[in-house]
């Protein structure tokens, strides 16, 4: 269905000081297990970025570029994404939409934590859905995308692709001064929780359409293990790492994807449309 512009058709602690905190999965989602690493006294602060390599290499430019093109026709093909475009037009997830847009007439786009595009290909399908949603939807507006693991090289493809490459690491905290989409699958947890502290007043969050790892699965799977003695989390040392994200979850529609194929699975398993309902500051309460 088409769109037009308005109208939406603790692990012990590592050597270098770090704790590993682990998500069980079931079945096949084990394959997967994500973990959250949270440095003990880790500054946070947002810093300036530049690749560590400097140069752009026109022969990988051209050969990555081929790849994302054919990741893109793959998922636009795809009964994947036929089921995820679905999704996006139902009612109910339509009119969420429409809240965060608001009187505006575009979400911008920021991608965070995509990851080397060059190197993987669940990268690329990441960036290829999100690169398919801007074409499909006029209300898609500009695309703003930033990893510290990118390469000046695919630093370039992402621009020649029309997106803009940060040139700072804002370590996730940007503030939705403006109706944003963030489109995050498979950050760490403390990315969005970040996120979710940059912007926890009703205003800021009720401007948010978040897309990333399933929050309520994290509020029913989160673990954490301290020499084999398993620990609440509240009472770990690394609960502020998920504070935000459990609070959330009170005032939170979430609405999980299907991956529909194995094909599929690894770049969004455990994926799900996140949008914030708030009336008051006072459901903003963390206890």
């Amino acid at each position: 269905m088409a769109a037009s512009t308005k109208v939406l058709a603790l692990e012990s602690p590592t050597q270098t000081g770090e704790w590993t905190v682990v998500l069980p999965r079931k079945g096949r989602h084990r394959r997967n297990s994500r973990k959250i690493t949270i440095a003990k006294g880790q500054q946070q602060e947002q810093q300036p970025w530049v690749p560590t390599d400097l140069k752009i290499d026109p022969e990988r430019q051209s050969k990555l570029m081929h790849k994302i093109q054919a990741c893109m026709k793959k998922i636009e093909n795809s009964q994947f994404f036929l089921a995820f475009l679905d999704q996006m037009q139902i009612p109910k997830v339509l009119n969420h939409f429409h809240r965060v847009l608001g009187s505006e007439s575009q979400l911008q786009m920021v991608i965070y934590g995509i990851g080397s595009i060059e190197s993987h290909e669940t990268p690329r399908l990441q960036l290829s859905l999100a690169l398919l949603m801007k074409r499909k939807f006029s209300w898609i507006g500009d695309i703003e995308v930033f990893d510290p693991v990118l390469s000046a090289t695919e630093s370039q493809v992402l621009e020649d692709l029309g997106c803009s490459v940060l040139s700072l690491n804002e370590q996730g905290r940007r503030e939705a001064k403006k109706s944003t989409l963030f489109f995050m699958p498979h950050c760490e947890a403390e990315l969005y929780n970040n996120l979710l502290q940059a912007n926890w007043g009703v205003e800021s969050l009720n401007r948010i359409a978040l897309f990333g790892n399933s929050f309520e699965t994290y509020e029913q799977h989160v673990s954490f293990k301290y020499y084999d003695q398993e620990v609440s989390l509240m009472n770990s040392s690394v609960a502020e790492s998920v504070t935000h994200i459990l609070a959330a979850r009170r005032f939170i529609d979430e609405f999980r994807i299907e991956t529909i194929s194995d094909d599929y699975f690894a770049a969004f398993h455990d994926s799900s449309w996140h949008f914030f309902k708030l009336a008051c500051e006072n459901e903003l309460l963390l206890n």
